[in-house]
């Protein structure tokens, strides 16, 4: 290993005038990184770095670009040894993902008293455009110093929701789906949705209470500009009449507001003027665990409560053929329970054994399924082989399907809460994707779930009117 050596400046050694300078190409590593070790998470949730190349949010800039300058700092003039007193700077322009950045650090005076350097600090990016200028402190030392330098070991960088990112690439890339977002009255599912159209995944129809929605907006400083809004007095009336703007073609996708759920699935499931189809209703939950190898399914653990044989026939057959939408070829699908042995007195074993015998007999199609299986020898190859189970699906699933929602929606929960898991959502089986999100979501798992939306949504029919 070879080492190399930088020696500090001295006070008395450092000029009026000495210039240190670095350059740097932003890349989207780097803001991972930087959102790893700094905390700044937030990075990682904005349109600018899961677009069209990305970029970092205001406050991220300030911070990665001080990194720059400190560098600058203990690495050229004064070097090892120097105290860091005072930084202003003041930013012009922001920084984006691929963006070259020569930062420039010059002195422009010295205080004998206190052995303080004044410098300026500038940047700018490839074509010269400013990005900050401003100011620093600092206490050169009065001795010289003289460090060794040891090669910088090469950061590997995972993006635990990767997943969830090439969702939201491959939905922005498909024209923006009109969609009607019942009762969109609080601040996350209006922000929500107005995001979702900047982002371009949709073209939202606001259906709840005018004079609500427009005072909402002006608190949050939103633009509503063209965006159509159906004035509705109350939640239910919203929910029956977005339903209604679903069954007659008027938009292809419904989003949840603030209002309860179980007002808009009570809309979507009614015999009268509802949204059904000739298979039961049920729910997908999409999930991103960082542990994971690819994005983990998981139904129904919304919206079928205790399903019979019947009704999980249709919940996993709407399931196979999200995914193959989804370009899930051929997925994996573990039928869950708690033994992996058929056994009558455990009922959920009884029905994943049938379900397997009608996909052998092709009653249900698109996908390989096995069954019963408990979760650990279903997710992992190596309780499945200590178990001396032979299984296609063991170790490599794409999807989950659970027993009732009781055990779903401990499972996603936990997945959530334990493993770091972003869980985004879609109701299926419906005349169009009905996305339910919660007030508990994050920004990205709320993009994620109107993307799965977008890439289920059908085509708007074309009148002819062009």
């Amino acid at each position: 290993m070879n080492l190399g050596f930088i020696e500090s400046k001295t006070y008395d050694e450092i000029s009026v005038g000495d210039t240190a300078r670095t350059e740097h190409v932003l890349t989207t590593d780097d803001a991972m990184a930087f959102a790893s070790i700094s905390g700044f998470h937030s990075v990682l949730n904005t349109d600018e770095l899961l677009d069209r190349a990305g970029g970092i949010p205001p406050t991220g800039p300030n911070m990665w670009c001080a990194s720059l300058i400190s560098g600058l700092f203990s690495m050229n003039i004064p070097g090892p040894g120097c105290t860091l007193t005072d930084v202003s700077l003041s930013f012009q322009n922001r920084i984006r993902v691929g963006d070259r950045i020569l930062v420039k650090v010059q002195v422009t005076s010295k205080d004998d008293s206190t052995k303080r350097v004044h410098f300026d600090c500038e940047a700018s990016n490839g074509d010269g455009t400013p990005i900050f200028s401003g100011t620093a402190q600092l206490i050169a030392p009065e001795k010289k110093l003289r460090w060794s330098t040891l090669p910088v070991p090469e950061l590997i960088v995972n993006n635990p929701y990767r997943h969830y990112l090439g969702l939201i690439a491959r939905a922005t890339s498909k024209p923006a789906v009109k969609t009607a977002i019942a009762w969109p009255c609080d601040e996350v599912s209006l922000g929500g949705a107005i995001q979702a159209f900047k982002d371009n995944l949709i073209v939202p129809v606001l259906v709840g209470s005018e004079a609500k929605i427009r005072t909402l907006a002006g608190t949050l400083q939103l633009d509503l500009g063209t965006i159509q809004i159906v004035d509705i007095d109350d939640s239910r009336t919203a929910a029956i009449r977005a339903v209604e703007m679903a069954r007659k073609g008027e938009v292809q996708m419904l989003m949840k507001g603030s209002l309860h759920t179980d007002e808009l699935m009570g809309a979507v499931v009614s015999r009268e003027g509802g949204l059904r189809t000739g298979r039961r209703i049920s729910h997908v939950f999409a999930l991103d665990v960082p542990s994971y190898h690819k994005t983990l399914f998981v139904t129904d653990a919304a919206v079928n409560i205790q399903p019979d044989l019947e009704t999980k026939i249709s919940i996993l057959q709407n399931a196979i053929d999200m995914m193959t939408v989804l370009e899930v070829v051929n997925p994996k699908v573990a039928i869950l329970s708690a033994v992996e042995s058929v056994t009558p007195a455990i009922p959920s074993t009884l029905d994943a054994a049938a379900l397997c015998k009608m996909v052998d007999r092709g009653q249900i199609t698109g996908a390989i399924v096995d069954g019963p299986l408990a979760f650990d020898n279903a997710i992992s190859s190596d309780a499945a082989k200590i178990k001396k189970i032979k299984s296609p699906v063991a170790g490599d699933p794409d999807l989950l399907m659970v027993p009732n929602l009781e055990a779903g929606n401990i499972l996603f929960k936990e997945l959530q809460y334990l493993a770091g898991a972003l869980a985004a959502g879609v109701v299926v089986g419906a005349k169009v994707p009905v996305v339910l999100t919660s007030r508990a979501d994050g920004e990205l798992a709320r993009m994620a779930s109107c993307a799965l939306g977008v890439l289920l949504a059908k085509p708007a029919p074309d009148l002819g009117l062009a």
